[in-house]
C-alpha cells in the first residue's frame, strides 16, 4: 500500500513538472532575451520584463491549454479508476 502512494507522489510531482515546464520557459527565454537587450543598451528599467513575460505566458497557456488539460484528465481519471483496487 505504501509503494501505492509513493507511485502516486511521483507522477503527480512529474506532471506538475511537464505541466508547468513551458510556461516557465517561455518565460525564461523572455526574461533572457530582455536581460540581454538592457545589459546592451544600458537601460535598466525593472518593469519593462514584466508585460513581455506577462504575454508569452498567456500565450503560452493559450497554445499549450488543451494540451495540458488532457494531461490532468487522464491522470486524475487513471487516478479516480484505481481507488476500489486499492479500498479493499
Amino acid at each position: 500500500m505504501p509503494e501505492y502512494f509513493i507511485g502516486v507522489a511521483k507522477q503527480t510531482l512529474f506532471l506538475a513538472l511537464i505541466l508547468t515546464g513551458p510556461p516557465v520557459m517561455g518565460a525564461l527565454l523572455v526574461g533572457l532575451t530582455i536581460s540581454i537587450l538592457q545589459a546592451t543598451t544600458q537601460i535598466q528599467e525593472q518593469t519593462l520584463t514584466f508585460v513581455p513575460k506577462l504575454f508569452v505566458v498567456v500565450a503560452v497557456l493559450a497554445i499549450a491549454g488543451p494540451w495540458m488539460l488532457a494531461q490532468l484528465i487522464s491522470f486524475a481519471t487513471s487516478l479516480y479508476s484505481s481507488i476500489p483496487i486499492y479500498v479493499q
